[in-house]
């Protein structure tokens, strides 16, 4: 602005005029109150970068109408190339809370077609209210996979409100999205625990730049393997709730790791268990993963037996204890999209283990939602199991993104199954046997919890296993430990 104000004050330059020239033209989709909102945003302010030229939308009483000096364009007939030609419009904002799936793909691949580019105006997804609306970066998550509205409510927000939290794996893709829920919700104080402190780092700041001195908020940098680098902590906070969401979790690394995964997965998560029964913690929550139902690999064996741990403790202490299963995360560090996007920038090829792979998929905030109500209306000793949905098949998925990011010419090409890989998840929701709840996306899964004898002996069958620092010695001794736990061939050949 200072420029611009040197330049006409000083060099007799028309800066409105050098302004309109130098701005992005663009059509707003959607004439109605966010449409609107949109353009007392960006229309009527002389020092933005936009200049909004017409509005395109489907109410046939205001096509053909002028708003604000712009004419309203017939959403279902108007002609991307002559919204260049007649308009010299370069980009499209979508504008409409909630549009249909199917529209809105269909709009953005017509858009893109014709070179112009599409953002998105919206209050940010999944959020607990009273956020105001963004234009961003249209993401291809939101053509691909189902749109959640926020599940948060004043019974599950009076829950968290006025309470201790303590999130280990805070870092991590669903822990630190688990902090900014918990946040919204006026917390006592939240405790942010991981070993990465660059990712601990991140989030604190994030929150902190936000709710400034309003949240109580605290980091510490500490493995769950670390009992009494975590005992420090609990003494220090005395948390009223716990959530596990620390562990390893990727399928190929943790073959190869096997040592690592049980020491960190199995043995931290009954640190943290007992540590909350030491020190009176109310409620422990796990987050687990639908690789743990019939397990084909080290990681989901390991989540397994966390699920056994907490069932067991269940039974015999004074914290409430529930897990929660859910899928693959969409945006999760090594999720498959963000990789899918760097092959087709790059000109490919996508690379698929096999395209006969079928996947469940889930947001990030929906996933974190649906772990905090769960953990508010649990009782003790449930496994919540999360509806994903519809199965996803990886090489439609692939196939998609190339078409919808507009590339040519991008080769898929199969690299073979990886160790412990299944070629498909079990299907975590089979509602004539699952438990219904009052969210028709949670159930659970009551299964009889193993004895307090029988879950010594496993864990000392997998401390002696992993003292002896041999994995395949670690790998065999989970088969004795989890009874579900398959070869991976055995259920891929069937």
């Amino acid at each position: 602005r200072f420029l611009l104000w040197m330049l006409s004050t000083f060099g007799g330059i028309n800066v409105t005029r050098f302004q309109e020239r130098r701005r992005i033209k663009v059509a707003i989709l959607g004439a109605g109150n966010l449409g609107n909102t949109l353009y007392a945003e960006i229309g009527m302010d002389n020092m933005s970068p936009y200049e909004v030229r017409c509005f395109i939308d489907s109410d046939k009483e205001k096509v053909g109408r002028y708003i604000n000096g712009c004419i309203v364009l017939d959403e279902n007939t108007f002609i991307p190339e002559n919204l260049i030609l007649d308009y010299n419009v370069q980009e499209v904002f979508f504008a409409v809370h909630n549009y249909p799936q199917d529209k809105m793909r269909a709009i953005y691949e017509k858009l893109s077609k014709a070179g112009i580019k599409v953002k998105n105006y919206d209050i940010p997804h999944m959020t607990s209210g009273g956020e105001k609306p963004q234009l961003k970066e249209f993401e291809i998550e939101d053509l691909l996979f189902r749109r959640q509205e926020s599940i948060i409510n004043e019974k599950i927000n009076a829950y968290y409100r006025g309470k201790t939290v303590l999130i280990t794996g805070g870092g991590g893709s669903i822990g630190s999205e688990l902090c900014r829920q918990i946040a919204r919700m006026t917390p006592k104080k939240i405790i942010i625990l991981d070993i990465y402190e660059n990712s601990a780092y991140d989030i604190q700041q994030e929150l902190k730049m936000k709710y400034g001195n309003k949240l109580d908020l605290s980091v510490e940098i500490v493995s769950i393997t670390n009992k009494k680098g975590l005992g420090r902590v609990f003494e220090t906070y005395s948390p009223d709730i716990v959530i596990n969401a620390a562990a390893h979790k990727h399928v190929p690394l943790m073959e190869h790791n096997c040592i690592e995964a049980v020491e960190n997965n199995v043995f931290g998560c009954l640190n943290i268990i007992e540590l909350c029964e030491e020190y009176g913690v109310s409620r422990f929550m796990m987050v687990s993963t639908d690789k743990a139902v019939n397990p084909t690999n080290v990681m989901g064996a390991t989540k397994r037996m966390c699920e056994m741990i907490m069932l067991a403790y269940s039974t015999r202490g004074k914290v409430k204890c529930s897990a929660t299963r859910f899928g693959n995360v969409l945006g999760s560090a090594g999720s498959v999209i963000p990789l899918f996007k760097k092959q087709i920038l790059s000109g490919g090829p996508v690379t698929l283990t096999d395209k006969r792979i079928i996947r469940y998929f889930m947001t990030i905030s929906e996933a974190s939602q649906l772990v905090l109500e769960s953990g508010a209306m649990a009782e003790n000793g449930e496994i919540f199991v999360l509806d994903m949905g519809n199965p996803v098949k990886i090489l439609d998925l692939a196939e998609n993104m190339i078409s919808l990011m507009g590339a040519r010419n991008i080769d898929i090409i199969e690299t073979g199954l990886r160790p412990g890989e299944k070629l498909y998840e079990e299907l975590l929701v089979n509602k004539k046997e699952l438990d219904k709840t009052e969210n028709d996306l949670i159930f659970i899964d009551r299964e009889s919890p193993v004895t307090m004898e029988d879950l010594e002996y496993k864990l000392r069958v997998l401390s002696e296993a992993t003292a002896s620092l041999d994995d395949d010695g670690v790998r065999e001794a989970l088969r004795k430990v989890v009874p579900t736990f398959k070869r991976p061939e055995e259920v891929n050949n069937a």
